[in-house]
């Protein structure tokens, strides 16, 4: 495999002899210090360019970074609409396991793009000194915010209310139903929570991750194995089993940010705990 300085030179040399390329930017996890380095980090890189058609006609430029074992072009696809506008992106897999998600980008677009940005931004090449500002990355976006008290019951409100839906696609026998309302809207919405105490505790100065990966670094670790449980989810009883999980859990962190801030904690809890039990009974699962 190619070393992380080998695969930047080859990047920045590419854009270095293109007189098509105007500016250069890395993006992402190589950006930000929080973020431990491994082997399995993207290299996300935006090429500014003048002439964004001669790229997309003729992609025997992209043999230059080495030789790939699959590509996609997301703004070429049917199935999935476009998001990018003007913009074009190559997520490439090469032979040695390095992954590049390459972004074009019309240089006309350059305010935009730093306007927009995520902060997660580094200058690697500038021809024409486009970057007036200095440009220092920051995971400051992504930092977890303290939620006010239409937040905080917002988040409840909806964390309530989906796991109903659980429990009637269990009820149904219509487990697809149940384990995509409690992995898709339900669990994520207590992750939330939590993130919120645990920036109730230690300050709102930290990312806990993307898909809240680092939680575990903050939780005691029986909460980390109770939510873990939660994701067993290939049977009814397991299903069960989680959504119960995932109550207790969401009322144990929902009680303690709302008594950190003052915020009212709802009485549908109390309600819907109840709702459940009895269709819980009703259907033999005790």
């Amino acid at each position: 495999m190619r070393s992380e300085q080998e695969m930047m030179k080859l990047l920045i040399d590419f854009a270095a002899h293109d007189s098509r390329i105007v500016l250069a930017t890395l993006e992402g996890s190589r950006t930000n210090k929080n973020i431990t380095p491994d082997l399995f980090q993207d290299f996300d890189v935006s090429y500014f360019v003048t002439d964004m058609d001669a790229f997309k006609e003729n992609e025997e430029w992209l043999s230059s970074f080495g030789k790939r074992i699959m590509m996609q072009k997301p703004e070429d696809m049917k199935l999935f609409p476009a998001e990018l506008g003007n913009w074009f992106s190559y997520l490439i897999i090469f032979e040695d396991g390095h992954k590049l998600d390459l972004t074009l980008i019309p240089i006309d677009e350059v305010d935009d793009y730093f306007t927009n940005s995520d902060g997660l931004v580094e200058v690697l090449l500038d021809k024409q000194s486009l970057v007036q500002n200095e440009v220092l990355p920051t995971d400051r976006q992504y930092w977890t915010k303290q939620p006010t008290a239409r937040e905080f019951d917002d988040c409840c409100n909806e964390f309530w209310m989906v796991t109903t839906y659980v429990v009637k696609g269990l009820a149904r026998e219509e487990i697809l139903f149940a384990i995509d309302h409690l992995s898709g809207i339900a669990r994520p919405n207590l992750l939330r929570m939590m993130a919120w105490q645990i920036g109730a505790e230690q300050g709102y100065s930290f990312s806990v991750g993307k898909n809240y990966k680092f939680i575990n670094r903050y939780l005691p670790e029986e909460d980390w194995e109770a939510l873990l449980s939660t994701y067993a989810e290939n049977s009814y009883p397991n299903m069960w089993q989680s959504l119960f999980t995932c109550y207790e859990l969401f009322r144990k962190y929902s009680k303690t940010v709302a008594a950190s801030f003052g915020y009212v904690y709802p009485d549908y809890d109390e309600a819907i705990t109840k709702y459940t039990e009895r269709i819980y009974k009703k259907e033999g699962f005790l």
